[in-house]
């Protein structure tokens, strides 16, 4: 995105991190940037702990991949990694030809609200309850790396096994849920999927491209 929009964009980030106050966390990501530092700009940042120049979640990957369709997500809940509950929203930027070029994103740390509600329900007798929307499983890192740590682990859950263990079609099956989630996306990814899996770099190409001829469009390999 260009200067000026970026300067615009941070006039109304701070705007809203002074009528929300500490608790409100705002971020400007922007994907022409490696996915490792596409943090151009970040207002109460402890709230997930992450600062400028720090990475995107896996939600982005997703829409970079094309994995989601990239619409606007608003008002769900999601979970940092030390507890805090989120209620969150996410803005998609578009450039003039209607590409996805970074995101808007604000983070409301309710986990007090809660605590609050709890303690004066507790006091009415009157059970309120947690909310009761379901909760988004965003990932948010300062490390980019991190993130790919994440996506693998969420990956391996898909099969019980040992990587040893594993059949070829049970690691193509990670190496397909890792591209659809775009984490081949993030640059030098290739090597740690490679480890994790005990398989060779020429290995996972070949599965990518297996994956191709089958009909699910593998993007090339970050290298």
């Amino acid at each position: 995105m260009n200067s000026e929009t970026q300067r615009l964009i941070q006039g109304i980030m701070k705007l809203i991190a002074a009528q929300f106050g500490p608790k409100c966390e705002v971020v400007l990501h922007d994907w022409a940037n490696d996915y490792d530092k596409t943090i151009v700009a970040i207002e109460n940042g402890d709230v997930t702990g992450r600062k400028v120049g720090g990475s995107g979640s896996n939600l982005g990957l997703a829409v970079m991949r094309g994995t989601t369709d990239g619409s606007n997500q608003l008002n769900y809940l999601t979970r940092t990694t030390d507890g805090k509950l989120l209620r969150s929203s996410t803005l998609y930027l578009d450039d003039e030809n209607g590409q996805k070029i970074g995101a808007l994103c604000i983070n409301y740390d309710i986990s007090d609200l809660l605590t609050l509600q709890n303690t004066i329900s507790g006091l009415t007798l009157f059970p309120v309850g947690s909310p009761g929307e379901p909760e988004f499983h965003e990932h948010f890192s300062s490390d980019v790396n991190e993130l790919l740590d994440f996506l693998i682990d969420e990956a391996m859950t898909l099969v019980d096994k040992s990587p040893v263990d594993m059949t070829k079609e049970e690691k193509k099956r990670i190496v397909s849920f890792l591209d659809t989630k775009g984490a081949l996306l993030i640059t030098k990814s290739g090597p740690k999927i490679c480890q994790r899996l005990g398989i060779s770099k020429f290995t996972l190409y070949n599965y990518l491209e297996e994956l191709r001829s089958e009909g699910k469009d593998a993007p090339e390999q970050s290298e």
